[in-house]
């Protein structure tokens, strides 16, 4: 008679599930018949409720290191190229210090130490036979940790060294980026000279721009086309205000456009970049020059860039508005000529007599005319002739405004 299998909830169920699973295996079963079908549901219950009781067994990495030494004969010294000195050898198999990935990575692909034992006690999902696609020695790390990229990591920089590849990848993550996209631009960016701007301090920042633009909340979705002139010479009248950059930010949150303002890193001469992020367009700006004419001519500059340039197959510009060599090209040449006519038109430029004389009561004039900060004539004035001390009483700060925006470095810890 064919008995029921009931699910095993006690030791007395479990102990005449076992007798009955032994009863079967002494029996000739015929294959295909409900005693097999009995067998083999009485097998499964049996081991669910085995699993239930048993406690998993916790694989070690270091036993698995330390066997692995064994096997191949190994001492301490021979660890050295996998964990970089010998008193971290001693540290890591005296479980005095972790295995960072960095360590775990090479044991697995040089030792063969299987990669599920080393990762056990790790956090990180990783595949350690996929090759990185960007190099972590190359990010300026000292700087993304002192600017506080490592969120949630509140130990050392020297601590933090240790932990490279695992806070690079934390702060890569969401981010289908590599440093060979940002070379996607029709120039190669420069930095002064003829020294080519560094691609993972510029990825580094990409991706921290990013960052900051997805945090911010919207009014709208961007329309396409809707960035016209009318509009951009509307976003430019806001200079004339004290919080005119501060009111831009908010013209263009309504329009579904992300302004956003990150450091340049040092030893990179980067003003701002044009971008989307999916079907998000978002502007940057570092304010290295803290001057109220670079922010509009930079602004408008970059918005031009998302007006005619930015699509499917484009979609990362990034500017060294000083780059002579970045800015003979098309689309750079376009930005510039689009940004000036929106803030002073050709003609208007030319009535004012200031290409004449540039004296303080015609730049004032213009100002009031295309109802302007006055610190864009003066500039305007100043870029033309090179003379960078004429109107120099006519100026304007602009990083105070955005103070809580801007990224504040902090000391090392410890």
């Amino acid at each position: 008679m064919r008995q029921q299998v009931k699910v095993i909830k006690t030791q007395r169920d479990y102990d005449a599930a076992i007798a009955r699973l032994s009863a079967l295996m002494d029996e000739d079963v015929t294959p295909g018949s409900s005693k097999e079908a009995e067998l083999e549901l009485l097998a499964l219950v049996i081991e669910s409720y085995e699993h239930s009781k048993v406690e998993p067994v916790v694989l070690d990495p270091i036993e698995a290191i330390l066997f692995r030494m064994d096997q191949l004969g190994l001492k301490k010294v021979d660890l050295v190229p996998y964990m970089g000195s010998l008193p971290k050898v001693s540290e890591v198999l005296a479980r005095k210090r972790p295995l960072n990935l960095a360590m775990i990575r090479k044991l697995h692909q040089g030792l063969g130490v299987p990669a599920d034992v080393l990762l056990a006690q790790t956090d990180d999902a990783v595949d350690l036979d996929e090759a990185l696609p960007y190099d972590t020695a190359k990010f300026p790390f000292k700087e993304m940790f002192a600017r506080g990229y490592f969120e949630g990591f509140n130990g050392t920089l020297r601590e933090a060294k240790d932990k490279t590849e695992e806070l690079i990848r934390r702060f890569m993550r969401g981010f289908n980026l590599q440093p060979i996209h940002q070379a996607r631009l029709r120039a190669p960016m420069h930095q002064s000279g003829s020294r080519l701007m560094d691609e993972y301090a510029l990825l580094t920042w990409h991706v921290a721009v990013l960052k900051k633009a997805r945090q911010l909340k919207l009014k709208s979705a961007f329309v396409k086309g809707s960035l016209t002139e009318e509009r951009l010479r509307e976003l430019a009248r806001l200079s004339r205000f004290e919080q005119g950059p501060r009111l831009a930010q908010e013209f263009l949150a309504d329009m579904g456009i992300a302004l956003v303002f990150e450091e340049h890193f040092s030893k990179t001469y980067l003003d701002g970049a044009a971008m989307f992020d999916g079907d998000l367009p978002v502007v940057a700006l570092t304010l290295r020059h803290d001057r109220l004419d670079n922010f509009w001519f930079a602004l408008l500059h970059e918005l031009v860039h998302i007006q005619r340039h930015l699509g499917p197959d484009r979609w990362f510009i990034a500017d060294n508005l000083e780059d002579k060599v970045h800015q003979q090209t098309q689309e750079e040449r376009e930005a510039d000529d689009g940004a000036r006519d929106i803030l002073i038109p050709q003609a208007e430029w030319l009535a004012s007599g200031l290409t004449v004389e540039p004296t303080m009561e015609a730049a004032m004039a213009l100002a009031d005319k295309l109802r302007i900060h006055p610190t864009i004539v003066a500039g305007r004035v100043r870029h033309q002739t090179g003379n960078w001390r004429l109107l120099s009483s006519i100026k304007a700060d602009v990083r105070r405004l955005f103070a809580d925006q801007l990224q504040v470095t902090r000391p090392e810890l410890g």
